[in-house]
């Protein structure tokens, strides 16, 4: 599943293109026109809400992105070929995020999927009225980072008329 501005957080920064299937793996791009006076503050969201990470980048950002961007993140270079044409290289492939934060990574679902999920697992209905943050702690206490990136996966492709990603009825 392919999503385009996927807002991570609870909307407290967007990566530009998440693919989710066995990870979820974003992929921020920045233009030679783009400025980079965003990025820290994108990767301190991004290490905490992603499993992995490529940053898309002109050349003229990469000395910039190399020293920012932490050592398990992919990097890609583009630039112009010697036709005109794109080109990328890449300059780092991208590892698993060793800092992911199961609980930001939980925010991805909406309150009643976690309720969903909770109830799947035995959860009693006192228990899934609880704020959605106590919800997302206790769905973490009980499912493995993988069950909750399915959980995840599996939810995003549920939901309709959702701005991302809309299902035929």
């Amino acid at each position: 599943m392919i999503v385009h501005e996927l807002g991570l957080a609870h909307a407290k920064s967007r990566i530009d293109v998440a693919a989710i299937n066995g990870t979820i793996h974003g992929f921020e791009i920045k233009s030679a026109q783009d400025n980079l006076e965003r990025l820290p503050s994108q990767l301190k969201i991004y290490v905490q809400a992603l499993q992995k990470l490529t940053l898309v980048v002109a050349s003229r950002h990469l000395k910039v992105v190399e020293k920012l961007a932490p050592v398990w993140c992919g990097i890609i270079d583009v630039s112009t070929g010697p036709r005109g044409g794109i080109r990328l290289q890449t300059i780092r492939k991208g590892t698993r995020n060793p800092t992911l934060d199961l609980f930001v990574l939980a925010h991805l679902l909406w309150k009643n999927e976690v309720q969903d999920a909770l109830a799947c697992r035995g959860a009693s209905e006192a228990e899934l009225r609880a704020p959605r943050a106590v919800l997302y702690r206790q769905l973490v206490a009980v499912a493995s980072e993988r069950e909750l990136t399915e959980t995840i996966k599996f939810a995003m492709m549920r939901r309709r008329a959702w701005r991302d990603h809309s299902l035929p009825s």
